[in-house]
């Protein structure tokens, strides 16, 4: 079987809702600009919000949506906590659908 992926023609129920909510995650555009700024390395929360002109609550409450689905991490520093990305697979998918618009 080569290269070629095998995927099984009946999904469960939590693997359907997996892919479905990874998929809505990245349906956002300012989810979307928060995981490619994660993408380079981790920030804080004000550090997401100045670099792409975002409100504090916004990117809070973006950051939370990630965090729940397992898409972003954070780590704590003193006062100060820094997200970073935390699924390599979402990562990349992101990354060649990037790529792909951008030469579309």
């Amino acid at each position: 079987m080569d290269d070629e992926q095998v995927f099984p023609n009946d999904l469960d129920e939590e693997t359907l809702f997996v892919v479905s909510q990874t998929f809505k995650a990245l349906s956002d555009p300012t989810r979307i600009r928060i995981l490619n700024l994660l993408f380079e390395k981790e920030y804080s929360v004000n550090e997401i919000a100045e670099n792409l002109k975002l409100r504090q609550s916004t990117v809070s409450h973006q950051l939370r949506f990630l965090k729940n689905l397992r898409l972003v991490k954070y780590r704590r520093e003193g006062t100060s906590i820094y997200y970073s990305h935390d699924d390599e697979h979402v990562i990349n998918v992101l990354q060649q659908m990037i790529k792909h618009a951008l030469h579309h």
